[in-house]
């Protein structure tokens, strides 16, 4: 992983990293359109158990996830303390509900390692590679599987 600045390659791009308990992930910053505090939702009835409802954005009906459950750990109990990530995928928004987003960086696409094989079908499907340095692991997830397995985004 390189420090936080610009990226010096044209396969480089910036990446946001966010905790899930305490697991690092990061997404291309390209594709996050804002940070939000943690806003009560409005559940959705039989919605899948990691879509925790649905929000009121400036007009605009947000689903919101938990990410955390949506990735197979424990459900999240929503705080203060909690962020939601706003994505955009071509014109669908959604809110990821996340741990804390910690920062920007600069990547490459040679610093992406594969999912190891030892992960379960799950985890790769998800899970885009790891980029691996300065002590930490950071799982690179790959948005469109996450988002396109959620029934909200047929619509």
């Amino acid at each position: 992983m390189t420090t936080p600045t610009k990226s010096d390659g044209a396969q480089g791009r910036e990446l946001i990293a966010f905790r899930l308990g305490q697991q690092e992930f990061c997404l291309d910053v390209m594709n996050v359109r804002e940070i939000r505090g943690w806003t009560p939702v409005t559940p959705l009835p039989h919605a899948p158990s990691y879509m925790l409802g649905v929000i009121n954005l400036r007009g605009m009906v947000l689903p919101i996830i938990d990410l955390s459950a949506r990735m197979g750990f424990a459900p999240t109990e929503p705080s203060t303390r909690h962020a939601i990530m706003v994505v955009e995928m071509g014109k669908q928004a959604i809110g990821f509900l996340v741990d804390a987003v910690s920062e920007i960086f600069s990547g490459k696409d040679s610093d992406i390692q594969p999912t190891p094989d030892v992960a379960s079908a799950a985890t790769r499907n998800l899970i885009q590679g790891v980029i691996a340095g300065e002590g930490r692991m950071i799982s690179v997830l790959s948005l469109d599987r996450v988002a396109a397995t959620s029934e909200v985004l047929a619509a």
